[in-house]
């Protein structure tokens, strides 16, 4: 029951989330998946480790459909996408923590760019 009541929720959080708001909840699961492929792969738990980079994998391919290519930082946004999922490739066929670890920095840092970006948004769209 409390589960529903959970899953209820977030479904209506996604579905009345602003853009920035979902950017900033992908981002959120990329980071939660990242500490749990890290703890995994430094457990041994390899089955874990595999599912939870690919997680993080999904969340980026999606930061790279979503992204608009007119933007003049798409080109750089798309080069390090495809840098993260290679580095989390790289960590899950060796189940070597460093690279994930870096990921997770890069994740870290975006996630806190796009919350400071969306503020001035967020506080116009209420004044109005």
């Amino acid at each position: 029951m409390l589960q529903a009541q959970m899953n209820k929720y977030l479904d209506n959080s996604v579905q009345t989330a602003s853009p920035a708001q979902l950017l900033i909840m992908l981002y959120d699961g990329a980071i939660r998946f990242s500490k749990a492929a890290i703890m995994a792969i430094k457990d041994g738990k390899n089955e874990d480790a595999n599912r939870n980079l690919l997680k993080v994998q999904a969340i980026v391919s999606e930061f790279e459909i979503t992204l608009d290519r007119k933007s003049e930082l798409a080109d750089g946004l798309l080069k390090l996408y495809e840098y993260f999922k290679m580095r989390l490739m790289e960590a899950n066929i060796k189940k070597d923590t460093a690279p994930v670890e870096e990921v997770l920095g890069y994740l870290t840092e975006l996630r806190e760019t796009w919350v400071a970006a969306a503020r001035p948004v967020a506080s116009a769209q209420r004044s109005s």
